[in-house]
């Protein structure tokens, strides 16, 4: 230790005198020596650090504290009093880098969930290990970004009461939805539960990306779903609309223009016929799809037959009954701009061999 020892009488004279761009210069030179030098470095060494950079780091801008944090928030043995008070920082730029990484404690981190801002959290959600004490308060608090985040994150510790809230929130939230559902420590009930009440947009990417230990209850629980869909809806009188498309198909071939008139001219039967001619499915089964509150048919059928979004709006504004608030159109947008037509065609494949109408 005899570098830091060369350091005292300059160290002395900036404490006590220095400006804040001598003591910021200061620091940053006694950084440069820790750094160089932590892995050799035992805990009095640290300590040692701890106590002089704690001296300098007072009346620093902010600037010179986010640098000084991205440099020690990956250092294992950084001292952990100055990573604490950098931490506590209100700046999220000064405390992100050890609030992702730093050495903190558990009840550091509990304290910093428990009072600092949303973009604290958000940075605190990625940490890996995160316990699961830490974790329900980061639940508990955070917003929208954060609750997606943490779900992301697979190396922190979620309880039952976490996974119960996060299932609770995707309820609105088909990001978060798919996020939760593909942990494999959600427990099995509530993995029932969020597969009950997601999207089918989110229901057929779970049931793609799932372990094939898993797959069968997955079908399970969407047979459940469908049946119960089926059950709700009473029969369409389809008769005069599919003469209708038929005539006119006769005459040309269907094209996404003739679903965009029809939908625009309130004629409901005859955009789920035309829907259904162009997508090789049957009336019956679109019908019993369309029907339901959920707006994923629509971007299934859309995306496989190559429909645009402009295109999806017309077919779900058409639909009888309360029309879509603007909230709900922006999330069909996100995830029909998330379905690919692969996974599009291969759901549609399914609902016609079910019907007996393909291979």
């Amino acid at each position: 230790m005899d570098a830091p020892a060369s350091f005292l009488p300059e160290l002395e004279e900036v404490v006590q005198h220095g400006s804040p761009e001598k003591r910021a210069e200061t620091l940053r030179r006694i950084a440069n020596l820790f750094l160089g030098w932590a892995p050799n470095f035992n805990d009095d060494h640290v300590a040692l650090f701890d106590d002089v950079m704690g001296c300098l780091i007072k009346e620093i801008e902010n600037k010179a504290l986010a640098e000084l944090s991205r440099r020690l928030g990956p250092i294992p043995n950084a001292p952990q009093g100055i990573v604490r008070t950098l931490a506590d920082n209100d700046d999220i730029a000064v405390a992100e880098p050890v609030l992702r990484a730093g050495r903190l404690s558990d009840p550091d981190l509990m304290r910093i969930a428990e009072t600092k801002s949303q973009a604290h959290l958000l940075a605190l959600s990625t940490r890996k290990g995160i316990s699961e004490a830490v974790a329900d308060v980061i639940v508990t608090r955070g917003d929208r970004e954060v609750s997606r985040s943490i779900a992301n994150n697979d190396q922190a510790r979620l309880s039952d009461g976490a996974f119960t809230t996060l299932v609770k929130r995707a309820e609105d939230d088909n990001v978060l939805a798919e996020r939760v559902g593909l942990r494999t420590d959600i427990p099995p009930r509530l993995f029932r539960q969020l597969l009950m009440q997601a999207s089918e947009v989110v229901q057929n990417r779970l049931l793609a990306r799932a372990k094939p230990e898993t797959q069968a209850e997955i079908r399970r629980v969407l047979q459940v779903v469908t049946d119960e869909v089926g059950a709700k809806v009473g029969p369409r009188n389809y008769t005069v609309a599919i003469a209708t498309v038929r005539a006119l198909s006769k005459q040309r071939k269907l094209t996404e223009a003739d679903v965009v008139d029809f939908a625009r001219g309130g004629k409901y039967e005859e955009t789920i016929v035309a829907l259904a001619t162009i997508c090789s499915v049957p009336v019956e089964v679109v019908d019993r799809l369309m029907s339901g509150e959920r707006a994923d048919p629509v971007l299934i059928l859309a995306r496989a037959v190559g429909f645009s979004w402009p295109t999806v709006s017309e077919i779900m504004n058409a639909r009888p009954g309360i029309k879509p608030t603007p909230q709900v159109l922006d999330g069909a947008l996100e995830n029909f701009e998330r379905l690919t037509t692969a996974t599009a065609q291969r759901v549609v494949r399914f609902w016609q061999v079910r019907q007996g109408t393909g291979e």
